[in-house]
């Protein structure tokens, strides 16, 4: 049976050293992205993806998502780290790799979904589609920061976006359709989940794959994690549509764990707490560092020479040996 370790994105290679590629030490992009408890957000990001009926259509007409369904989890998430923390190389080939995946992934909404009426065309490549799923992914990795690990103040969300917004393009969100600050991005999801977003046939087949797969991923008693993680983390109004159970003993449920986290992910080793592929790039950078200058050789004494700071009777200069 395999692990949900298994999901996780493999180490990547070191890069060119000294390279940081999009952003570097002391962005936000860095502080945000770096942490292994982005993976809490998961199942969230893709329940608010399928929840639009063409991303759930192109997802499910296009994908082995219900036999695999975190493979696309894992291959998202490989990309996203690569874009954040890849020398510019690595960055350009996680590019490629994305548009070539996208660019077959065309059809037609097979029955009307909401406000979205059956047979319009779909593509992978549109700008608003590409727009919602690469929200999707920041606001839910704030989203989780910010109620599972430390608080996260409106100056560092509004620096995030905007780190995030250069590696926007290279997810096929056309340059200037990103919002400009965190509060539109907000009101940019608050339309989309009152205008758009609709939990059709092909969404609810998604989100059981989601939330229940099968072969399952981790022991029992942790079984309905996903699901809680992901009634916290959506809006209201999505959590409902899904039928996501939120009682009071789900939210009590889900205080423990925030209360959790918060207190032990400060204390984690950096090899647990960060995803590889922050700590190989900060090798990275380190290796690029230039090499302390050597110590300058001490000077050639003439012969007979006493050494400097010594007097010529073997004394310490400026003191007086015993009579």
């Amino acid at each position: 049976m395999p692990g949900l370790s298994d999901f996780f994105p493999p180490a990547p290679s070191p890069g060119h050293p000294g390279d940081p590629g999009l952003f570097g030490p002391g962005s936000a992009a860095w502080r945000i992205g770096r942490e292994r408890l982005l993976l809490a957000a998961g199942p969230a990001a893709l329940l608010l993806q399928v929840a639009h009926p063409l991303v759930a259509a192109g997802v499910a007409a296009h994908s082995d998502f219900t036999a695999d369904p975190l493979r696309r989890l894992q291959g998202t998430l490989d990309a996203v780290l690569t874009v954040t923390f890849g020398d510019t190389a690595q960055v350009r080939q996680a590019a490629r790799h994305v548009a070539r995946r996208h660019r077959p992934v065309q059809g037609t909404l097979p029955v009307t979904t909401g406000p979205i009426a059956a047979g319009t065309r779909y593509r992978a490549t549109d700008a608003d589609l590409a727009l919602w799923v690469f929200v999707t992914l920041l606001w839910t990795s704030v989203t989780v920061t910010d109620r599972f690990a430390r608080p996260v103040g409106r100056l560092e969300r509004d620096a995030y976006l905007r780190d995030l917004s250069r590696a926007g393009r290279l997810f096929g969100v056309p340059a200037g359709t990103v919002p400009g600050d965190w509060a539109a991005l907000e009101q940019y999801v608050r339309d989309q989940v009152r205008q758009v977003l609709t939990v059709g046939p092909a969404a609810s087949r998604l989100a059981a794959d989601v939330l229940r797969p099968d072969p399952p991923l981790v022991a029992p008693p942790l079984r309905r994690l996903p699901a809680l993680l992901a009634a916290d983390l959506l809006p209201a109004a999505v959590r409902e549509a899904y039928g996501l159970p939120w009682r009071r003993r789900d939210r009590a449920a889900v205080q423990v764990v925030r209360s959790a986290t918060r207190h032990a992910v400060p204390l984690l080793p950096p090899a647990v707490r960060y995803w590889p592929h922050h700590l190989v790039a900060v090798d990275r950078l380190r290796a690029g560092e230039p090499a302390p200058p050597a110590p300058a050789p001490a000077p050639a004494r003439a012969a007979g020479e006493e050494p400097v700071g010594r007097s010529a009777g073997g004394t310490p200069a400026g003191t007086t040996s015993a009579p």
